[in-house]
């Protein structure tokens, strides 16, 4: 009789595991798919920034058609609706490398760069890559989260059973996601940019995974640097010897 008492509470203490890792991984995977949405919002809210954009840079910039086009063309591919995470990250980066030589292009044109109505547009979609950063971040942590649950015993056996799969995280290859570096920060006095203004980075985008950068924003754009920013000589560091 005690046997069989042995055996109904290991069949009990199986079944209330069961139920928990069950319960647990379900939970986990609606919170990622609560996550991609959250992507999803911002991603479009970046797209539906691109043509306003666009046409403000054209008003100014009539003889850069290649580059507007190219933007617009990698819109159009980053709206097509990529069917998982990773082909969508992946026609963000190219988004992110599009927008950024748009950027560039602007340097170029100072009346365009005191426009308020690219300043304004500017503001908002670097707003919006932090928002977009932010929500990467916390999609990526919960898949990691999920994974580990889906590859970890006796929780994998739960999640066979009831067909709970990995989740693939939201980056980019480092080597797509190389975007220009921009400086706004030079003097245009004489109606051109000033000197060393473009140049060109290669520190991966934010949109970059966790394999590359994992604390990188993703698709964050250019940053301005300060006014009259230099950059030291090591040639004639002070603190040199021979100096």
């Amino acid at each position: 009789m005690l046997i069989v008492w042995i055996l109904l509470g290991i069949v009990v203490l199986l079944v209330v595991v069961g139920v928990v890792s069950y319960n647990g991984l379900i939970g986990l995977r609606n919170k990622v798919e609560e996550g991609w949405r959250q992507i999803d919002v911002e991603l479009k809210r970046r797209h539906d920034l691109i043509p306003n954009l666009v046409e403000t840079v054209k008003g100014y910039a009539t003889h850069e058609r290649g580059t507007l086009e190219d933007v617009m063309a990698a819109r159009s591919a980053a709206m097509s609706g990529a069917s998982t995470p990773g082909a969508s990250a992946q026609a963000e980066g190219q988004l992110s490398q599009a927008l950024g030589r748009l950027l560039a292009v602007a340097e170029a044109y100072p009346d365009l760069k005191a426009n308020q109505n690219f300043l304004a547009l500017q503001q908002e979609l670097t707003s919006t890559e932090d928002r977009i950063a932010s929500s990467r971040r916390y999609y990526n942590a919960l898949v990691r989260e999920l994974n580990t649950k889906v590859e970890s015993l006796p929780s994998n056996i739960v999640a066979n059973i009831a067909g709970v799969k990995r989740a693939e995280y939201f980056e980019t290859p480092a080597t797509e996601a190389v975007v220009p570096s921009v400086s706004f920060g030079g003097d245009h006095a004489a109606g051109g940019p000033g000197p060393g203004a473009v140049s060109a980075s290669t520190q991966p985008g934010a949109l970059g995974g966790p394999s590359t950068q994992p604390g990188a924003a993703p698709g964050a754009l250019p940053q301005a640097q300060a006014p009259g920013a230099a950059h030291p000589d090591p040639t004639t560091d002070s603190s040199s010897p021979n100096a």
